[in-house]
């Protein structure tokens, strides 16, 4: 019994720990720990303790069996400024209680009412494309489905601030960065950092209260979540405070196209490299559809888009990594965690394991046939999380993606433009630094 022992780790700086070797390149930092030390990883940044749990046993004691003795992280928490206290960073009764009131939103009737919405969004982005222009694919699809979520959410479109939503939300994105480059710089420093930060936050939490009143204006419901957020009651028969309102929408709002939005970007990128994935997709969507727009019913006929979605979230899942919090001192993999420790489990390093992956880094669709997921170890495999608090909107993804696949799939082919790097930026989200620069092929 190993319970009184810390795991192995890197010893790193002596003021710094981790910190700068993580910073430089933390996606090979974790290959490189996790081989030399194991499953169980101790590492130091700064004055913060943290370990890396990489087999699936330990992160199912984590996620689900010992869910109730791990809080969100001091990551997610820090995200506050631009989420406040909604479903994503809130904990404890509260989260319970939020989690009631959202669910019926993402019933399978209400996903399949929604994916109207999903399929009609797609015609004017395809017919704007010209064959043999080359685009930033990763841009036009954040587009997308920022399109798609704000008309799911709100009843609303939003394309003429999609630019301006868009912009806000990258200079989020770097300015996050860069505070954690320094451990969470305060926001009330007024760097020019610091100032372009808390202006892009203004701007996004103006746009999802406008979009929340227009709402409210109007006469009646027809269908979207706010509608259902606006009439849902807590257990004691409270409705949401418009401080509520605002969190949730802005937690939808940002999971709902962030995650979905790199999905697609990862999958053309992988497809633009694997013909004959390509190949075996394009037939069995001219099979199924006949070059029309996929319907939710056809979803089930299209098993082989399912294993492609399934495939590029192995590979890049836009949420590539869970944090925890220990709450009181623990075991974990036969080594002792003290409280208030963090916990990292990331599905990159994980779904890229060749104990559970065979040709881990390859990308092979059709290793998910015969029902190979119910093979896997419970954690092998967890792009939406695991436990309790699995990601809410895990079937309204497993909808929309595929549809979009198909959609899109069917019409266009893309071309790597091979003068343009594509560079991976771990953030709060799986992200391409300089977006996917592609060739558009019309088919």
């Amino acid at each position: 019994m190993r319970g009184a022992v810390s795991p192995p780790g890197p010893k790193g700086h002596f003021l710094f720990g981790s910190l700068l070797d993580a910073k430089r390149d933390e996606l090979d930092f974790l290959a490189r720990v996790v081989r030399e030390y194991g499953d169980v990883v101790r590492i130091r940044m700064l004055n913060v303790l943290a370990f890396v749990l990489s087999h699936p046993d330990d992160i199912e004691s984590v996620l689900i069996t010992n869910h109730r003795n791990f809080a969100k992280s001091v990551f997610l928490t820090e995200s506050q400024s631009l989420l406040g206290r909604g479903l994503l960073t809130s904990d404890g009764d509260a989260w319970r209680e939020q989690r009631r009131m959202v669910q019926p939103s993402f019933h399978p009737q209400q996903v399949a009412r929604y994916s109207r919405s999903i399929v009609e969004q797609v015609e004017p982005l395809l017919e704007n494309w010209q064959d043999g222009e080359t685009r930033d694919i990763h841009q036009d699809m954040m587009d997308l489905t920022m399109k798609i979520v704000a008309r799911v959410l709100f009843g609303d479109d939003i394309a003429s601030e999609t630019a301006r939503l868009g912009d806000a939300l990258r200079v989020f994105f770097e300015q996050f960065d860069e505070r954690f480059g320094f451990y969470l710089l305060p926001q009330w420093l007024p760097t020019p950092g610091n100032l372009r930060y808390r202006k892009a936050l203004g701007e996004l939490n103006a746009m999802i209260v406008k979009l929340i009143r227009r709402r409210q204006a109007a006469a009646q419901g027809n269908g979207d979540m706010l509608s259902g957020l606006l009439g849902a009651l807590s257990e004691s028969g409270k409705a949401l405070t418009a401080s509520e309102l605002r969190d949730q929408m802005m937690t939808l709002f940002f999971t709902g196209h962030e995650t979905t939005g790199l999905a697609l970007s990862w999958t053309w990128y992988l497809l633009a490299q694997n013909p004959r994935v390509e190949t075996k997709l394009v037939e069995e969507l001219r099979s199924v559809l006949g070059g029309r727009l996929p319907s939710y019913d056809d979803l089930r006929r299209l098993p082989y888009t399912e294993m492609v979605f399934k495939e590029s979230l192995r590979l890049y899942p836009p949420a590539y990594a869970v944090v925890r919090k220990a709450l009181d001192d623990c075991e974990v993999g036969g080594y002792r965690i003290p409280s208030g420790a963090t916990l990292a489990m990331f599905q990159w390093s994980v779904h890229r394991d060749s104990r559970f992956f065979d040709q881990p880094g390859e990308f092979i669709p059709e290793r998910w046939e015969n029902d190979f997921q119910k093979r896997l170890p419970r954690c092998a495999y967890f792009p939406f999380g695991a436990g309790p608090r699995i990601c809410i909107g895990d079937g309204f993804a497993k909808t929309e993606v595929p549809l979009l696949i198909a959609s899109i799939a069917q019409r266009f082919h893309f071309d790597l433009v091979p003068t343009h790097p594509v560079l991976l930026s771990p953030s709060l989200t799986l992200r391409p630094r300089k977006g996917i620069k592609m060739v558009v092929r019309r088919r």
